[in-house]
């Protein structure tokens, strides 16, 4: 991502113009400690891997989608690998028509070019041009659809303590019963709140938590071999199986339209 301005202030706080688009790459990892801003922010990239992090859960964004996070919602964000991206931000009055929660969306052809015409703006007020791809900007934000590329948090402190241990090291092996004893609550509290929490079962979310650490590690040039065994499958054959099932490509594929060869990401 691009380095900010020497006016930090003037593209997280300021009230216009409406739309403030920042965009660059870099060959090395990028990222940005919890924070947060008036304006509301939409995360993207047109190459590589960008994770977004909240307190009410993470999302590994590939090029095909982007991340919004409405005002004042404390947040972070990496790279990994090689990366080309944007970060959209948006004046908090005009906010209030977008997404009033987290989450992931599809960007669109209109979306992406609008968004990457905006970043060649000089800061400062809009003309009638740009007011207008300003608008179109704000209304494929709010119209675009959302798709489940997150992996939601639980709220109850016990349960929260346990995801973020699997997300620290989703490779661990411990049972639902072993993970219950070591956050003192039992197996079946903790079966029954995960999914009326995040509305996965214990099992699919701490599945899904490997398949998204393996498409970081894949995006930072990892060996599918390697990122098999790593995350504690039996098999390389069993990761790349569950792997294709849930993103439609194996994981050399999508390495390779990570890195923008071959058909984009589905």
């Amino acid at each position: 991502m691009s380095d900010f301005p020497a006016d930090v202030h003037f593209v997280t706080e300021s009230d216009a113009p409406p739309v403030i688009v920042l965009a660059g790459s870099d060959d090395t990892e990028r990222g940005s400690a919890p924070h947060s801003h008036r304006r509301g922010q939409l995360f993207g990239s047109t190459r590589g891997l960008l994770t977004v992090g909240l307190d009410t859960g993470v999302w590994v964004v590939p090029t095909t989608h982007a991340v919004w996070v409405p005002p004042y919602q404390v947040h972070w964000a990496r790279s990994h690998g090689p990366f080309a991206g944007y970060a959209v931000y948006v004046a908090h009055d005009e906010c209030a028509g977008l997404p009033a929660q987290p989450c992931s969306i599809r960007v669109s052809g209109l979306l992406r070019e609008g968004v990457l015409r905006a970043a060649t703006w000089p800061p400062g007020a809009l003309d009638a041009r740009g007011e207008r791809i300003a608008a179109v900007i704000l209304d494929e934000i709010r119209t675009l659809p959302v798709d489940a590329l997150g992996l939601p948090l639980p709220r109850d402190a016990r349960l929260l303590r346990i995801a973020r241990a699997i997300l620290a090291d989703p490779s661990t092996e411990r049972s639902l019963e072993e993970w219950a004893a070591w956050a003192a609550t039992s197996a079946r509290s903790l079966s029954r709140h995960f999914v009326l929490e995040t509305g996965f079962t214990f099992t699919a979310w701490r599945q899904r938590a490997r398949l998204l650490r393996a498409l970081e590690m894949l995006a930072d040039g990892a060996a599918v071999t390697a990122i098999a065994l790593e995350l504690g499958y039996s098999t390389p054959s069993t990761f790349i199986g569950l792997f294709k099932r849930t993103f439609g490509a194996t994981p050399a594929t999508y390495r390779e339209r990570l890195q923008g060869k071959g058909e984009p990401l589905s």
